[in-house]
């Protein structure tokens, strides 16, 4: 990564901050962007809520990336009758229009480094289909074709768009997921016996974004333990 320089929107915790120590370690430039600028981070940081409009929040962005993360995610886990249409948009204005802002602001420093590297986030939930995951499955089977669409439209300009599906991972926002006994259990549902960890992810998104994935783009790469295709 020495001389890269990567965009992470979501640096402050979990996979993203687990990715952000990585990319240090290896030499690259990190812009990030949040609400909470990540601690003991070397990087520019600009203040963005995700769901609010970008205006000139993005402006210190260089003028050249060559790699664009986009982290924030949501865990909205109800029955459907107690889902509403407030919920599935807020789930929609985190997981993909906060996206869609993102790779706006950063698509011309991308196009300027003639091979950048999109990563976005999906879940195992839309390829398996799961109870109680209505709202996040359809805002994450979004970032599914968002993936795949731009990946088509942006390979003329060398930009590759993948991303990770990850299953139940050991992130702040899982923490209700994984109370008591629920770690357990989230453990053994999973053929090689516990859930992800942030740095497990982080890895398939770091290697996304090197020069050793140069021929891979319009992927979704499943993360999960085997949780997407093993019984």
């Amino acid at each position: 990564m020495q001389g890269k320089s990567i965009f992470i929107v979501g640096a402050s915790s979990g996979i993203g901050r687990a990715l952000a120590e990585m990319l240090q370690t290896q030499g690259a430039t990190l812009f990030t962007a949040g609400r909470t600028q990540p601690e003991g981070i070397q990087s520019t940081h600009m203040n963005w809520d995700v769901t609010q409009p970008v205006g000139d929040s993005l402006s210190q962005l260089p003028e050249v990336l060559h790699g664009l993360v986009y982290c924030p995610g949501t865990i909205n886990l109800k029955p459907f009758q107690r889902l509403d249409r407030e919920a599935y948009q807020a789930d929609l204005d985190v997981n993909v229009l906060g996206a869609v802002a993102a790779i706006h602001a950063a698509y011309p420093a991308l196009k300027k480094s003639k091979a950048g590297s999109i990563v976005l986030f999906s879940t195992v939930a839309v390829k398996l289909g799961m109870g109680l995951h209505s709202s996040v499955a359809v805002s994450k089977a979004a970032v599914e074709g968002l993936t795949k669409s731009l990946a088509a439209e942006f390979a003329p300009y060398l930009i590759r768009v993948n991303a990770v599906a990850p299953s139940l991972t050991d992130t702040p926002l899982a923490q209700n997921l994984l109370a008591g006994d629920k770690r357990d259990a989230a453990n053994k549902r999973h053929p090689l016996s516990r859930i992800g960890s942030p740095q497990d992810i982080a890895a398939m998104a770091s290697y996304l974004l090197s020069d050793q994935a140069a021929w891979i783009t319009g992927q979704v790469i499943g993360v999960d333990g085997g949780m997407g295709n093993l019984r």
